[in-house]
């Protein structure tokens, strides 16, 4: 299996000619699959860091992609290979299983089983802890996401993309940290970071006392090859 940071919430998972994009806004994308490749686009929601209309164009590479969408994006035209997701929805789709989760700002999350692999994107799930918010405002953040990761608890989860946003200062950690301790997943790679690689080494200095392997990432483009008998 390898895994491709795009950049920010961005990813690419490959085992063998099955293709997961997840989040991604760059264009030149479809470098990274060529038409013989099974190709499944997720799109968490409509934000412009998680979502640009370029990937439509991507058909052009490859024919036979198909899109699962966040229910608040909107599009000219609906075809046949876009799939609107709300959350908690299951769809099987040729040899994936996808179910969707809530957040705790716009859209869903999405959990993906791929050959007995389980891939979790978080999209917008995080734990928003703004210093500036009023306690009220930041406890019910704190229950929300709560509330929604819970649901997770039981199931296996291989890989997980979850939020460390350095805008949250010396919070950028709480997603994190409650996931490792709540659902233990065997990968963790931090999302939602811009340009600030810093904060992966960070996040895994913080959390290297737990059993949950936590990926640091460099750069974009940067490629992770994970055997994947060791994750099962």
């Amino acid at each position: 299996m390898k895994i491709i940071h795009i950049f920010h919430s961005g990813f690419i998972i490959r085992l063998d000619d099955t293709v997961l994009v997840f989040d991604s806004i760059d264009h030149d994308t479809d470098k990274y699959f060529s038409v013989e490749d099974n190709v499944y686009v997720f799109v968490s929601h409509s934000h412009s860091d998680h979502f640009s209309t370029c990937i439509f164009d991507w058909e052009k590479t490859n024919p036979g992609i198909q899109y699962f969408l966040g229910n608040d994006i909107k599009v000219k035209k609906i075809k046949h290979n876009y799939n609107f997701m709300d959350k908690y929805k299951t769809l099987k789709v040729d040899n994936l299983k996808i179910q969707s989760f809530g957040s705790t700002d716009s859209g869903i999350s999405f959990l993906v089983n791929i050959n007995g692999i389980n891939v979790f994107h978080a999209g917008d799930l995080n734990w928003w802890h703004w210093k500036n918010d009023s306690i009220e405002e930041q406890k019910k953040e704190e229950r929300d996401f709560k509330f929604e990761v819970d649901k997770l608890i039981g199931q296996q989860i291989n890989i997980a993309f979850v939020p460390v946003d350095p805008r949250l200062d010396e919070y950028y950690y709480l997603s994190a940290k409650y996931f490792v301790q709540r659902v233990n997943p065997k990968i963790l790679i931090p999302m939602h970071f811009g340009h600030d690689f810093y904060i992966t080494e960070k996040i895994k200095d913080k959390l290297n006392s737990y059993d949950t392997k936590i990926l640091e990432i460099n750069r974009k483009g940067q490629e992770f090859n994970i055997d994947s008998k060791h994750i099962i």
